[in-house]
């Protein structure tokens, strides 16, 4: 992350960074010499790192958890729907400006709103007489996802080229206007979250073995799935509401950390959560060095990464076949 900080258009060297960061964090030492390092170290690139390892880490995690959820390997954010809903959300609060200011919402609490209606609808469809059903909750989430999805499609059709500019690079993903106070909300989800899932452990891996060995060890199948699907529903739809649509982030991480070290739980989730905020981090220092002064979206190199690894997954599993 200290590297991180100190490549962009202005380099600064690793020293001048954790000399600036220790001294804001701590009040210890003396005060930066270069106003204008401090500027950019402090205030413009410290506070986009820090959103990309929480968003990093929170998504991975998502994914980890969806994936034993709904006891498929190719699940995450993105296929249950709730990257969609919050897309929507995002898209209406972008495009329809007053109103939405009007009743109170940014674009990053509209993300949010979208995030949770969207797992609602697949909480409720995903459901068997009154039980979860694995299967039917990721049917439902790709059709719940495609629903919004389209609608997403029809405001864009609505907004101005100015609107649309924002929208596209929102909806691939995006760092950059990161500020120091959306980052305590952030923060104390993605972390209190990954405690409380990872509180889980045990539960989890006994839910690998099947829902009925799993009820025969005493664990209440039903409620467990109930709590996991919105405790990742809350922790996607808070980072997607602040970094936009991040993809493959929550699919391709928790099987690099599985193939390292297993599937236990205890281990996994807090690997995961490390490997992701480690991985986007490293993205992000990509989107604005490799064409700059220019910046990618990080859903593009997310996508460019984690599609070729998707393919190989496909061909190294033969339990997918």
């Amino acid at each position: 992350m200290i590297v991180a900080i100190g490549v962009g258009a202005v380099n600064v060297p690793v020293g001048d960074v954790w000399h600036i960061v220790v001294h804001h964090v701590t009040g210890s030492g003396t005060a930066p010499s270069d106003p204008a390092l401090d500027q950019i170290v402090w205030n413009f690139r410290a506070p986009r790192v820090v959103l990309a390892a929480l968003a990093g880490a929170g998504l991975a995690v998502s994914g980890a958890v969806l994936q034993s959820a709904v006891t498929n390997p190719l699940a995450d954010p993105t296929v249950l729907g709730f990257s969609y809903g919050a897309t929507l959300g995002a898209v209406l609060a972008i495009t329809l400006g007053g109103s939405v200011a009007a009743a109170g919402l940014g674009v990053s609490t509209a993300a949010f709103l979208g995030a949770m209606v969207a797992g609602a609808l697949v909480f409720a469809l995903g459901q068997r007489r009154g039980r979860m059903a694995p299967t039917r909750l990721v049917l439902s989430g790709v059709a719940v996802g495609y629903v919004f999805l389209s609608a997403t499609s029809f405001v864009q059709l609505h907004a101005s080229p100015n609107e649309l500019r924002t929208v596209l690079f929102w909806t691939l993903g995006s760092v950059a206007g990161a500020q120091w106070d959306q980052l305590p909300t952030v923060a104390v989800v993605v972390i209190v979250t990954t405690v409380l899932l990872t509180l889980f452990g045990r539960r989890l891996n006994v839910l690998l073995a099947g829902d009925e060995s799993a009820t025969a060890l005493g664990v209440d199948v039903h409620r467990l799935r109930l709590v996991l699907l919105v405790l990742s529903a809350l922790l996607t739809g808070t980072v997607i509401a602040v970094a936009g649509g991040i993809g493959f982030v929550g699919l391709m991480i928790p099987h690099l950390v599985r193939l390292s070290t297993g599937a236990d739980h205890r281990r996994l989730l807090p690997l995961t959560a490390l490997l992701g905020a480690v991985y986007l981090v490293l993205v992000d220092l990509l989107s604005r060095t490799l064409d700059r002064p220019n910046e990618l979206p990080l859903g593009i190199l997310t996508a460019l990464l984690g599609a070729p690894f998707f393919l190989w997954l496909l061909r190294r599993n033969k339990a997918m076949d």
